[in-house]
């Protein structure tokens, strides 16, 4: 632009000029006249074709500016109104017109700051640029997490959308562990896919071993007591993320998208599959999947996932093939140990000829004949209330495993949980009735007005019944009276009718000296107060 402006002063500039700065510049002729027009006003102009002038009254974004964006979640028009509103009051400046304040949000806020102040830090976080870590060996770093599957399966009669726990190896992308849960996650779920991602031998393998660090995002599962434990006995170490950085764990994320995406979307009972009319519902002849089934498929899935698919930073090759070209080394643990190790520790206990108490019950085994009297450990795994694990106390020696004694029977569990749901369901009812409040529709400021009348009587018999519940209010200490007291004590007469009946009570004396007649103190013959 200066070379133009400078062949123009010399009176040397020609069309032909112009339309090869245009045409370099995949601007229109026109434009480019104006730019020459206006460097020939202000020199600074050559040096930005095209940029606005700069002046010192030029509308910039202020703090309040910034506050208002945030409170109006990001609606310019809205923080228009609040300024003209504010200004009119006398508490600031009238504010440039909308298009301004528009050029001026655009120019002085980045996108990542426009989207913050509109839907917050996750909306910001989209605009951010995030590091690549570099690809490291086998086993050298684990990424597990648990995911509700956005599907419907059938689990004993009932739809429940399934979760699932896995851990994958953040150099092969490979599935090292799978676990499916029908309801919430737990600990128990956790232990399962650490102990299918660490072994190699059948049904499991070819990956496994021990890694040598697990990245977590502060679930409360995977940084449970049990769960520690366990990596501390396998000499892992936990990375406990900070929370809400997804991208500090990308590699199982990734996972996370994916499985839905080029699996559980094709499968019936998707829940977010796009339906037709106003209300999203399911088709009533939609057939779920069995829960057996589901598990199934996914396996299936995984394994196509470790052997066949080539996930693009692998450049071309399979999980399974990106593994078996790495030669480092696997630590294994044998099946048994590891067993042993993803156990929760209950403590010690006495071997009793009743078997092991535990937890108020009995658990018993064919191993416990003659071993009444030792001392064991007992372990556990979680949430499985029908087994444990014994162990010597002192030596450490696996004993055997030990049943509940008198457990019910499967149509006595399903009894007694189909009359938990009914009576839940029930209260929960009378909760909501309870608390259901009903207000007045207004038209004109005025306070809160209730709906439904009470009549001194209701209110009475409701206090009634609930005093009625109280316990406290319904303990009768007279019920039982008292024994009568010795011979020789002195009973004022407020306390005799008190004492059981049928014994008689002691005359009663004449009060001590120093003492008001009808004293409530009982006195023994060596004047000790009672």
């Amino acid at each position: 632009m200066r070379r133009l402006l400078a062949l123009r002063q010399d009176q040397k500039l020609t069309t032909r000029h112009v339309r090869l700065m245009a045409e370099s510049l995949e601007v229109t002729e026109r434009t480019v006249w104006r730019w020459l027009a206006a460097a020939e006003r202000d020199e600074s102009a050559a040096a930005e074709p095209g940029a606005r002038a700069q002046s010192k009254d030029r509308f910039s974004v202020t703090p309040e500016v910034r506050r208002l964006l945030a409170l109006w979640k990001g609606n310019v028009a809205a923080v228009h109104r609040e300024l003209i509103s504010r200004a009119a009051k006398g508490e600031g400046e009238p504010p440039p017109s909308i298009p301004t304040l528009h050029r001026a949000i655009q120019r002085d806020l980045t996108p990542g700051e426009r989207a913050g102040l509109a839907g917050g830090e996750r909306a910001a976080r989209k605009h951010d640029v995030f590091l690549a870590r570099p690809r490291s060996w086998r086993n050298h770093v684990w990424e597990t997490d648990h995911v509700q599957a956005p599907l419907l399966v059938d689990v004993d009669g009932k739809a429940r959308r399934p979760w699932i726990t896995w851990f994958t190896d953040c150099a092969t992308n490979a599935i090292t562990g799978v676990a499916v849960t029908p309801g919430d996650p737990s600990r128990e779920s956790v232990l399962a896919a650490l102990r299918s991602a660490v072994l190699r031998e059948e049904p499991y393998g070819p990956f496994g071993g021990l890694p040598e660090k697990v990245r977590v995002d502060r679930g409360k599962d995977f940084l449970s007591r049990t769960v520690t434990a366990a990596f501390d006995l396998l000499d892992v170490t936990v990375e406990d993320l900070p929370a809400y950085t997804p991208h500090l764990k990308g590699t199982v994320e990734g996972l996370n998208r994916a499985v839905e995406s080029m699996f559980l979307a094709a499968l019936p009972g998707y829940a977010r599959q796009p339906r037709p009319g106003k209300r999203a519902s399911r088709p009533k002849d939609e057939v779920l999947l069995g829960f057996e089934d589901f598990t199934v498929r996914l396996l299936a899935w995984t394994a196509w996932w470790n052997t066949e698919h080539r996930p693009a930073p692998l450049r071309g090759k399979t999980p399974l093939e990106a593994w078996q070209d790495d030669p480092t080394p696997l630590r294994d643990v044998p099946a048994t140990d590891l067993w042993t190790f993803t156990l929760e520790d209950a403590g010690t206990r006495t071997l009793t000829t009743r078997g092991i108490r535990f937890r108020k019950r009995d658990y018993v085994g064919p191993w416990m004949t003659g071993q009444a009297g030792i001392e064991v450990r007992v372990r556990f795994m979680p949430h499985h209330d029908h087994r444990i694990e014994v162990y010597h106390a002192a030596t450490g020696r696996y004993l055997g495993s030990a049943d509940l004694a008198d457990q019910a029977t499967g149509e006595q569990i399903s009894a007694v949980r189909r009359a938990r749901a009914a009576r839940t369901r029930r209260l929960k009812k009378d909760l909501e009735a309870s608390q259901r409040e009903r207000y007045a529709a207004v038209n004109q400021p005025e306070a809160p007005r209730r709906l439904g009348a009470l009549t001194t009587a209701q209110a009475e018999a409701e206090l009634t019944r609930t005093a009625d519940t109280d316990l406290a209010q319904l303990a009768m200490p007279d019920l039982i009276p008292p024994a009568a007291p010795p011979a020789d004590w002195r009973t004022p007469p407020s306390l005799v009718t008190r004492n059981a009946p049928g014994r008689p009570a002691p005359v009663p004396a004449e009060p001590a000296p120093g003492r008001p007649p009808g004293s409530t103190a009982q006195t023994t013959e060596h004047g000790d107060a009672s």
